[in-house]
């Protein structure tokens, strides 16, 4: 069961020859996900191999063009692959107004389900059986907000040599599964520790771009196994950072290491920087698990007791 997040934008405002703005591709169990949209988006999932008609629910963190241009280009694409599925978009209002003025006079040929997110809203957006996707506010000069993908707990794991020593009943099987002790027919009381093993660890995921440096976020990323927190400038900027409501690599080490998460991504880096390196290298001065992150690189979050990050390139 996959788990996993390839980055396909990691530029700021301004793309690179080499970097493209803003967007993440969530793979949870073969469902994709998309986090954030900005220009060439399309073009990045086709370089790497990605199906887009598997798209089925995309989330905008904030309407600076950046983060959200691409999304025409790629909806016209959706609505040229002969898409009929309705479309999810999760976004603050005033896009929906957007898209709606750009598509008066073309059918796409499916439905787009707006999701508007509140200002200041802080709390679970899209939720199956599978998966939770919750949202807060981030600190930057128009309203935006992060993103949290978390893996819902899974029943414990029978252990199979106690079904027939005790001669479990499915009602049996099932109660023991969600954490009941079981009571033989001797009226012993069998403890649901001796019947079962713990299933894995749910899995999970932040998003935090754009935002200026903001304890506030750290109760909600709390924990989580890999966290991405936009680090446009180094700490010799940082009263630019502040003023254009951004963050420095040191601070986005800073927030990782309050919120105790397990791994730290570095984007959303300014075109100025030629060498990139000296952001991992003032980020791990305070949060040793920092790392740069590069355009068609995925990192996997393995089903394991205690999750395990691997990283390989898309593609």
């Amino acid at each position: 069961m996959t788990f996993s997040v390839t980055v396909l934008g990691s530029s700021s405002a301004l793309p690179t020859s080499s970097r493209y703005p803003t967007a993440h591709l969530l793979n949870a169990n073969e469902r994709f996900f998309l986090i954030d949209c900005g220009e060439g988006t399309q073009i990045q999932l086709r370089k790497f191999k990605f199906r887009l008609l598997k798209i089925n629910h995309i989330f905008i963190s904030h309407l600076h063009g950046d983060h959200y241009f691409g999304l025409f280009g790629l909806l016209s694409s959706l609505s040229l692959l002969g898409r009929t599925n309705d479309l999810h978009i999760f976004a603050h209002s005033d896009l929906e107004d957007i898209l709606n003025f750009q598509f008066k006079y073309y059918d796409l040929g499916f439905k787009l389900v707006f999701h508007p997110i509140k200002n200041n809203f802080a709390g679970i957006l899209f939720e199956d059986k599978q998966l939770i996707v919750s949202t807060f506010p981030l600190k930057h000069r128009i309203t935006s907000n992060g993103f949290i993908f978390q893996e819902k707990q899974k029943d414990k794991n029978l252990i199979k040599e106690m079904v027939q020593f005790y001669q479990l009943g499915i009602k049996d099987i099932l109660k023991i599964k969600q954490g009941e002790d079981f009571v033989d027919k001797e009226g012993r009381l069998i403890p649901n520790s001796r019947l079962t093993i713990p299933s894995y660890k749910p899995r999970s995921y932040a998003f935090c771009s754009d935002t200026a440096f903001a304890p506030s976020i750290v109760k909600h990323i709390h924990g989580v196994d890999l966290l991405y927190h936009e680090s446009t400038f180094t700490d010799a900027l940082i009263k630019r950072a502040e003023e254009t409501g951004h963050s420095t690599a040191r601070q986005a080490a800073e927030i990782a290491k309050m919120a105790n998460v397990k791994k730290l991504l570095l984007g959303h880096f300014s075109a100025r920087y030629k060498d990139l390196s000296i952001f991992k290298n003032e980020a791990i001065e305070v949060f040793d698990n920092s790392e740069i992150v590069n355009e068609g690189q995925t990192y996997e979050i393995e089903l394991q007791r205690d999750n395990i990050i691997n990283k390989t390139d898309a593609g």
